[in-house]
C-alpha cells in the first residue's frame, strides 16, 4: 500500500519556484532593455541570494535537500545508467547533476553580472572596483553564459515531460505539495522522509535573510 511522505521541504520548494521566476523575468527584462535593465539586475541579485542560500541549505537542510544524499558518486551514476539501481525518492543521479549544473551556471551568471557593463543602460555595482579588461571579460562571460542557462532549463523541462509521458511519474506536483506517494518500508519511513517543521522553516528563513543582508551591503 502506498502512502504520502514528505520529500521536498518548503524552503526547497520555494527556492525552486522563485529561482525559476527570476530566470524567466531576467531573460524578459534583458530582452526589453532600457529601464528594464534595472529590474534585470534585481532578478540577478535575488537569484544570487537564492543560490547562496541553496548551497548552505545543501548542508543544513532536510534529507533530500542535502548534497550528500543526492549527488551521486561515479559508481552510483554508472549503476543508474545501466539500470541496476532505481532513481530514489528525490533527485535521481542524472537529475542531481542537472541541479548542480544549473546552480553553478546561475551562480556564475549572477556573480559576473555584478561586474558587467553594457556601455549603454547598466553597469554592475562592482564594476568600478576592477580593471576595464576584467569588466570586458566578465561581461562577455555573462552574455555567453545566458545560453548555457537557457539550454539547461530546456533540458530540465524536457526531462519533466519525458518522465510525465513515458514513465508516468509526475515531477511537478511533488515540488508543489512536497509529498510523493511511495510504498513505505521501514527504510523509507525512518531514513528518507524529510523534516519540514516550523522550526526548520524558520531556520531556512534566517539563513536566507542573513545571505540577503550580506549581499545587500556588498552591493551597496
Amino acid at each position: 500500500m502506498k502512502h504520502e511522505i514528505r520529500v521536498w521541504d518548503l524552503p526547497t520548494r520555494l527556492f525552486h519556484w522563485i529561482l525559476a521566476l527570476c530566470i524567466v523575468l531576467g531573460i524578459i527584462f534583458v530582452k526589453i532593455g532600457g529601464n528594464a535593465m534595472q529590474w534585470h539586475a534585481y532578478c540577478g541579485y535575488l537569484a544570487l541570494t537564492l543560490v547562496l542560500f541553496r548551497i548552505i541549505w545543501g548542508f543544513a537542510g532536510s534529507w533530500h535537500a542535502r548534497f550528500a544524499n543526492f549527488v551521486p558518486s561515479p559508481k552510483q551514476l554508472i549503476a543508474y545508467l545501466k539500470g541496476e539501481t532505481a532513481g530514489g525518492l528525490g533527485h535521481n543521479p542524472m537529475g542531481a547533476l542537472s541541479v548542480i549544473a544549473l546552480l553553478l551556471a546561475v551562480l556564475l551568471q549572477a556573480s559576473t553580472g555584478l561586474f558587467a557593463d553594457d556601455d549603454i543602460f547598466f553597469q554592475g555595482p562592482l564594476a568600478k572596483y576592477v580593471s576595464n579588461a576584467t569588466v570586458a571579460f566578465l561581461t562577455s562571460v555573462h552574455r555567453f553564459n545566458q545560453y548555457i542557462i537557457i539550454a539547461l532549463v530546456a533540458i530540465h523541462i524536457a526531462a519533466i515531460f519525458f518522465y510525465q509521458v513515458f514513465k508516468k511519474e509526475g515531477l511537478i506536483k511533488p515540488m508543489i505539495t512536497g509529498n510523493k506517494k511511495v510504498l513505505v518500508t521501514s527504510e523509507v519511513s525512518v531514513s528518507t522522509e524529510s523534516i519540514d517543521t516550523i522550526k526548520q522553516r524558520l531556520a531556512a528563513l534566517a539563513i536566507f535573510v542573513a545571505v540577503g543582508v550580506g549581499l545587500y551591503y556588498l552591493i551597496k
